[in-house]
């Protein structure tokens, strides 16, 4: 190629080369300002493939694993739970001459004639067997008769009753009865209860729009997303974009949701003011936080933890339902430590490692993660749970107070005031508004100029999106939150 001489006054440079050969003072320079307008000589070297750098950058599909979705045509899902079937009360007042206060003014259902296990709750408690041989016509306090010998609780020696205005009150339970011969029938008799927890959906939306112009735009950049779109129109890809985001809402909002509270002020905005409750919806951490378990600082705080830590989730669960099979959804910390616990129960092997799946053969790789393992008679089966590994969510550094959950596996059967009936189902299920004139599952519609549909004199496309939902977290006695 012959280099360009231009002509006196022109643009182009000046200075001509004496021999062929590539150089900036005797080609035209396409990259200054004085050139701008002209074809660019050598076209970049376009990579039309986006990269995906993230991988899959959507977080939903964890309440798909662990629970189910059910319609619902109100806008109130209410269900019941079992109570307790033994009677037990702890932070009970004892004064010496046996009459038992029960914890802040409440009252109790133990009757004459029963039987009673009383600890002082000391750091060597002292354990005593009573006989109920009064009862207070309010069912606030009630008298105990030690069966060690004494008219009194206090005159059991070694018992401390200075626990009824000290830290360290009282705790008992009924473990049965005694009658005299001819003695009348128990008297009173103890209803069953059972609780009745209520959560309310609440209305998701979002919207994208693209103006007409750009929908018949093509782009050099070839495009592909979660949702599958794929081609050179870059409205595709933040289409579904938008989709995918709407969809990990959904689930975070299941997840994160709380009730509005009148102080708070969003009920004065969403809902009724001066009313709780009348906004939000109580998610999946709100719910164990109140009805569940929260823990901090055991199973995973560090690689020295040991068994011994983890246990106290079992001691948990053993005053609870004591389901045998439960998840552990984990952020990385939590699984990395997990598995250092583990592995430091080998001490088999070479060097004190088993090689476990490898057929302890030490030349094969070494597998240094535990997707499941059993401890006494429970079995947890645990996964790293991306929302909170995600870097713009949950695994943000300084929003990282949730560690993990535990999530017990199965169904449980509740009593269903809608349907007026026992029913089983996940102990993890969503509830969405549907009736046979509109499904809210998952709505999505398209208006504006853009398609065959032209519904307004809008030149855009716009595409909306909606859903009403809730999550139902049944027997959150038996969740755990990892903080």
């Amino acid at each position: 190629m012959a280099a360009i001489t231009p002509t006196a006054g022109s643009n182009l440079n000046s200075v001509a080369a004496p021999t062929k050969q590539t150089l900036a003072s005797n080609y035209v320079d396409f990259t200054s300002s004085a050139t701008e307008g002209w074809a660019q000589q050598y076209l970049p070297d376009i990579i039309e493939k986006e990269a995906e750098v993230f991988g899959n950058r959507t977080i939903s599909g964890f309440l798909s694993q662990v629970g189910a979705e059910e319609s619902m045509a109100s806008d109130r899902v209410i269900w019941s739970e079992q109570g307790r079937l033994h009677l037990s009360y702890t932070g009970a007042a004892v004064v010496d001459a046996g009459t038992i206060t029960i914890a802040g003014g409440g009252t109790h259902a133990v009757r004459v004639g029963q039987t009673i296990v009383l600890s002082d709750n000391q750091s060597t408690p002292k354990i005593i067997k009573c006989y109920i041989n009064a009862v207070a016509a309010d069912n606030t306090t009630l008298t105990a008769i030690p069966y060690s010998g004494g008219a009194t609780v206090g005159a059991v020696a070694g018992f401390d009753t200075a626990t009824d205005s000290g830290a360290n009150t009282c705790d008992l339970f009924v473990y049965g009865s005694e009658f005299k011969k001819g003695q009348s029938g128990m008297s009173n008799a103890v209803t069953p209860q059972h609780k009745t927890f209520v959560n309310k959906p609440i209305i998701i939306k979002d919207k994208f729009e693209v103006s007409g112009s750009d929908t018949s735009a093509i782009g050099w950049v070839e495009i592909s997303g979660e949702e599958g779109q794929n081609g050179y129109l870059w409205y595709l890809k933040a289409e579904g974009d938008t989709k995918a985001r709407f969809t990990d809402y959904l689930e975070m909002a299941c997840v994160e949701g709380e009730l509005a509270k009148a102080a708070g002020g969003v009920d004065s905005e969403l809902g009724t003011a001066g009313t709780d409750d009348t906004a939000g919806t109580e998610g999946l951490f709100a719910a164990i936080t109140d009805r569940g378990h929260v823990a901090s600082g055991i199973a995973g705080t560090s690689a020295s933890d040991d068994l011994g830590s983890f246990d106290e989730i079992l001691k948990k669960f053993d005053a609870q339902g004591a389901i045998e099979e439960n998840m552990l959804y984990v952020n990385r910390s939590v699984s990395l430590a997990m598995d250092d616990m583990l592995a430091a129960q080998n001490s088999y092997g070479a060097g004190g490692t088993s090689y476990g799946v490898f057929n302890n053969d030490e030349d094969m790789a070494l597998n240094l993660g535990f997707s499941g393992f059993r401890r006494g008679s429970y079995d947890f089966y645990k996964t790293d749970w991306k929302y909170l590994n995600d870097a713009t969510l949950r695994g943000m550094t300084n929003i990282s107070d949730v560690r993990g959950v535990v999530i017990p596996a199965g169904v449980s059967t509740v009593y269903d005031q809608s349907l007026g009936k026992n029913l089983k189902r996940p102990f993890l299920h969503v509830r969405y508004r549907a009736s046979q004139a509109d499904d809210r599952k998952l709505k999505s519609w398209i208006t504006g100029s853009v398609g065959g549909n032209i519904t307004s004199d809008l030149d855009a496309m716009e595409v909306h999106y909606l859903s009403e939902r809730c999550l139902v977290v049944q027997g959150a006695n038996n969740f755990m939150l990892l903080n």
